[in-house]
């Protein structure tokens, strides 16, 4: 496969017009441009600095701390390795050997075991460039391996405190956004909150001297509207825990006769700077007491239009207690670039991108479910995979990317969620073959990741 990567490459294959539908819904197909490596121009590729057991490359090495962490040279973020190597996350989420009973068959008949599934397939991710499993992956077949992978891990506090509480409501909420919360709240000023958040965190104690650790997720997905302010005065009973908190800020902030439509944009952003540092604070601590040693990678922020991406509040508060900003990116062909610029200058952080992805219609899956968007072939699921780590590279602010994910979703497979039913976000199909044309693309860019960045950091000095 390497052979057929470099060579095709070399035919000058540049810009490409990929097409392409937000959704199964949409009737035409719409046109986008991607970038392709031989659309860099002057760029050459040529052979990267070694790497090391991490997946980093030995050179240019700073201080070696025993862990990873993220440090900005000159204008550029990095992740640096335990040894003090720059490393840049490339990965692949969800790596696990089955998520139905039909893949764990299929998983079992060609591979005899899940240890040799893990050494096969961790084998194949290194050979196709990259370095890392995003979250969800196999932890304990990772750790117990002899050549485990950088690895991530995903705790859900506020998840699984959300699923205990809706039993309060008899099983379901009777108003909830399409994350499953109440009213679309966080229930952050909940007291009972701060026990799970303790218990959630309790078990990531056995992880503190792994050096294969990249960091922890604390969440998914959660949602920090903007308006939570007006959400939790106008929906929450006066003597729930939210509504008392939002109560007295807007009673100390404006006075005890301020109500809905005193409220503006700018007491909005502040409250959701109060509001999500209140979260922070009860993560944060939880998992700095039982392990001081990883870094925190955030709660995994969505993707959407007009949410907690262009909310420059959440950004500085995040930057006080992540070390790495993660996010969800949906809904757009590309990352935008003064989007990912004011991430972070709110922040002062960098940004790690932890799920994403497109779906093919060649794969014979229905595609009905997923936020991903759907393209033709594996051929343009490649080309969007290279468009959009370029720009990503270009940003200089972000620090990795994990592609969601490791396997498509099992059509049988009843027991998963709505949004894992039908469709093509694997590198690999449901019977474990893989998808050659996709690979091939982001082999070939993964691969030159080092140059890129090189190229990209050379041609801003001219």
């Amino acid at each position: 496969m390497a052979s057929f990567s470099i060579c095709f490459a070399q035919k000058g294959i540049g810009l490409q017009q990929v097409d392409t539908k937000k959704s199964k819904n949409d009737t035409t197909w719409v046109s986008y441009s991607a970038k392709t490596l031989a659309s860099l121009k002057h760029f050459k590729m040529q052979k990267e600095p070694p790497l090391n057991s991490y997946g980093s490359w030995e050179v240019n090495q700073e201080k070696s701390t025993g862990f990873f962490r993220a440090q900005k040279i000159k204008d550029r973020w990095w992740i640096i390795d335990p040894d003090g190597y720059p490393y840049i996350n490339k990965g692949v989420a969800v790596f696990r050997p089955f998520s139905s009973d039909y893949q764990e068959k299929e998983m079992l008949k060609k591979y005899g075991s899940e240890e040799h599934w893990y050494q096969k397939e961790s084998d194949f991710l290194r050979s196709e460039g990259f370095n890392g499993l995003g979250a969800w992956s196999d932890v304990d077949l990772v750790r117990d391996s002899k050549k485990p992978m950088v690895y991530t891990v995903i705790v859900n506090a506020m998840g699984s405190y959300n699923a205990a509480n809706i039993k309060r409501f008899g099983g379901k909420y009777k108003t909830a956004g399409w994350q499953g919360y109440r009213f679309d709240l966080v229930m952050v000023f909940d007291p009972e909150f701060d026990a799970y958040c303790d218990a959630a965190f309790k078990d990531v104690a056995k992880y503190k001297d792994d050096k294969y650790l990249l960091g922890y997720y604390s969440d998914n997905e959660l949602p920090w509207k903007t308006d939570a302010l007006d959400i939790s005065l106008k929906n929450l009973a006066k003597d729930e825990p939210g509504y008392i908190a939002a109560k007295k800020w807007l009673d100390e902030r404006k006075g005890k006769d301020a109500g809905l439509n005193d409220i503006t944009e700018e007491d909005r952003l502040a409250f959701s700077g109060l509001y999500f540092e209140t979260y922070m604070k009860k993560v944060t601590t939880a998992l700095k007491k039982y392990d001081p040693n990883h870094m925190y990678l955030g709660c995994r922020f969505n993707q959407q239009e007009g949410n907690e991406l262009t909310n420059p509040t959440l950004f500085k508060v995040a930057g006080k207690y992540m070390d790495i900003i993660s996010i969800n990116h949906y809904r757009k062909w590309e990352p935008d670039a003064t989007q990912m610029s004011n991430w972070e200058k709110w922040s002062g952080k960098p940004f790690l991108i932890t799920e994403w992805y497109t779906k093919g219609e060649d794969s014979g899956l229905k595609n009905n479910t997923g936020a991903g968007w759907i393209v033709k072939t594996q051929q343009d699921r490649g080309y969007f995979y290279q468009n959009f780590v370029l720009d990503l590279l270009k940003s200089k602010n972000c620090v990795g990317w994990h592609w969601f994910t490791y396997q498509d979703n099992d059509p049988n497979n009843l027991k998963t969620d709505s949004s894992n039913l039908d469709s093509n976000k694997g590198i690999v199909d449901t019977d474990f073959n893989r998808y050659d044309p996709l690979l091939n693309q982001m082999k070939i860019l993964n691969d030159q990741v080092y140059n890129v960045i090189q190229y990209y950091d050379s041609s801003a000095k001219k």
